[in-house]
């Protein structure tokens, strides 16, 4: 293990800049932060870059595993002092822990196995880090198949995002920066049912539509709802009945809602 002393390290400098998109576009890395997160992207067998920690997060039991593991892997560790650590994390309170991670990009095809019935969330133009990063724990819970993001989705790899999905991100399949046509062309020749949440005559109650078959499940902007381009593919429009007097729910809890139907309908009944 090597010693960072200045927060004009190269090192530093590469830790720092991954808040932002365009750096992570650049250099193809991420970065995951605390214990936990850190932990799962290690067991994962997710490529990583290197890794930093403090003296003070040492103290940790788990800490301490987690660096034993990432030195038998091969992994480049550096401790630096807690005034540089904090300049570059993306956290209230740091853990002292952190890992740069290279992205491994998921393809359509990764989406379908031969042994689980494709079962896929869509995800057009979300904003929201945190509702993102939700709903890839949730489908992840859930047993999903993977997750596409649409062109106008906020970037998975976003520090907020990643913790938020809580370390879904390192094992299930997300696909980004999906075009409609080239959504509909995958979706055309796998058979693939797509559902699409929407608020209009056509729609039907969740719990009406039949889920058992192969299904992709369509979530819309915070705000705006589903693209007209992508409604368009859409073979059936759903939407969750509001029974009290709220008008609407957050998109990760009307997500949860809709998967867990799909679930209940492949798992506990049979029609």
């Amino acid at each position: 293990m090597e010693r960072i002393e200045s927060g004009a390290n190269k090192k530093i400098k590469l830790v720092a800049s991954l808040k932002q998109k365009k750096h992570r576009d650049k250099e193809g890395a991420f970065v995951a932060e605390g214990g936990r997160l850190v932990e799962m992207a290690v067991e994962s067998d997710r490529p990583f870059s290197f890794a930093l920690y403090t003296k003070e997060a040492m103290e940790n039991a788990r800490v301490r595993k987690i660096l034993k593991l990432l030195e038998e892997k091969g992994c480049t560790i550096y401790e630096t002092s807690t005034d540089i650590y904090r300049k570059v994390s993306d956290t209230v309170e740091p853990q002292g822990i952190m890992l740069v991670l290279k992205k491994s990009l998921a393809s359509l095809d990764s989406l379908i196995s031969s042994k689980i019935m494709p079962l896929i969330l869509v995800l057009d133009g979300l904003q929201d880090p945190g509702n993102v990063g939700t709903i890839i724990r949730t489908a992840d819970a859930a047993g999903c198949t993977g997750i596409v993001l649409m062109k106008n989705t906020v970037d998975v790899f976003s520090g907020k995002t990643v913790r938020a999905a809580m370390g879904s991100l390192f094992h299930l399949p997300v696909v980004i920066d999906v075009s409609v046509d080239e959504l509909k062309g995958f979706l055309g020749e796998q058979n693939i049912v797509l559902q699409a949440t929407a608020l209009d005559s056509e729609a039907k109650k969740h719990f009406d539509v039949d889920f058992t078959k192969p299904t992709a499940i369509a979530f819309g902007n915070e705000g705006d709802g589903i693209s007209k381009e992508l409604l368009a593919v859409a073979e059936q429009k759903i939407y969750i009945p509001m029974i009290g007097k709220t008008e609407s729910l957050n998109v990760s809890t009307a997500t949860a809602i809709v998967i867990y139907e799909a679930v209940r309908q492949r798992m506990f009944y049979k029609q």
